[in-house]
């Protein structure tokens, strides 16, 4: 049962980064019926090099070595335990970006505001973008105003319009804005962790029994309502009361922070009748501007 848990767990983790950041992590290499990876074939075998042996070939005769086949797709449940794990996921990529602010204001003396960029440009890399396309996507098929079905299908086209681009620049705009002013208040490097934490938390929270998908398919599908409502619950206790150790405004920006992620949730349901991938990478930087915003507050 525990080595169960713990695998569990460990897929549930493997997940969560592959799906949230730029590291795609292996998943589970195949295993024969006695719990060990098949065998390669024998170097310079047909097998070896993808093809099968004609006919008349003495490989033909002897047994075909196992075919080595893709990871299974995620199931519900693997993608609400990865879910669950993305504010740990964003806590490590909030770390990462406060190392890349701290090394550049502490010894290279770049001064608060490229270092705020970097930081949020660290953020940006680490992900693909990924979050900054589905808040530009989002913000196109909300923008539009059409019916649910039209709206939805301006978010799957690959190009962003000019309500994307306008929300893009001015959301990335008040993140670096904010963690500069942060940052000169002395507390940037715990801002973009706890930010970037705030992000993932909303995500969490938007995946939550009782919100639905907006489409058949795609990641909305899989992770929508894949959560019991305890524990996005429990998660931003913990966060709370952890970042209430730096000063009453962290848990205050966090709880601004949530709010307008579940905002931007509600109206995601209202005019899409429910969520996407996309809506959650626009809850994420949503989140986390918000988040910042009030950090930057003296």
């Amino acid at each position: 049962m525990e080595q169960a848990s713990f695998r569990r767990g460990v897929d549930g983790l493997r997940l969560a980064v592959t799906l949230l950041t730029a590291i795609p992590l292996p998943g589970p290499r195949p295993k024969d019926g006695n719990g060990r990876p098949p065998a390669a074939p024998p170097s310079g075998s047909w097998f070896s090099k993808g093809h099968a042996p004609p006919p008349g070939h003495p490989e033909a005769a002897g047994p075909r070595p196992p075919v080595t086949t893709a990871p299974p797709a995620p199931t519900r449940q693997s993608a609400g335990d990865a879910m669950a794990l993305a504010p740990a996921v964003g806590l490590a990529l909030g770390a990462a970006a406060a190392v890349v602010l701290y090394v550049f204001q502490r010894y290279w003396h770049a001064g608060p505001l490229l270092g705020s960029a970097l930081a949020v440009i660290t953020l940006a890399v680490l992900t693909r973008g990924l979050h900054l396309d589905g808040l530009a996507d989002t913000a196109d098929g909300l923008g539009s105003r059409r019916p649910a079905a039209g709206a939805l299908e301006i978010m799957r086209r690959s190009d962003i319009g000019p309500f994307g681009v306008a929300v893009l620049v001015l959301t990335l705009l008040l993140q670096v804005t904010a963690l500069t002013q942060a940052d000169a208040l002395g507390r940037g490097v715990t801002s973009v962790a706890a930010a970037a934490l705030c992000g993932r938390l909303g995500m969490a929270w938007a995946c939550g029994r009782g919100i639905p998908a907006a489409r058949p398919d795609g990641l909305g599908a899989l992770v929508a309502g894949s959560l019991h409502p305890a524990v996005p619950a429990v998660l931003s206790a913990l966060a709370v009361a952890g970042s209430s150790a730096y000063g009453l405004i962290f848990p205050v920006a966090m709880a601004a922070g949530l709010a307008a992620g579940l905002l931007l949730c509600w109206l995601a349901v209202r005019r899409l009748g429910g969520i996407t991938g996309d809506v959650l990478g626009a809850i994420c930087e949503v989140s986390t501007a918000a988040c910042l915003l009030v950090l930057a507050l003296s």
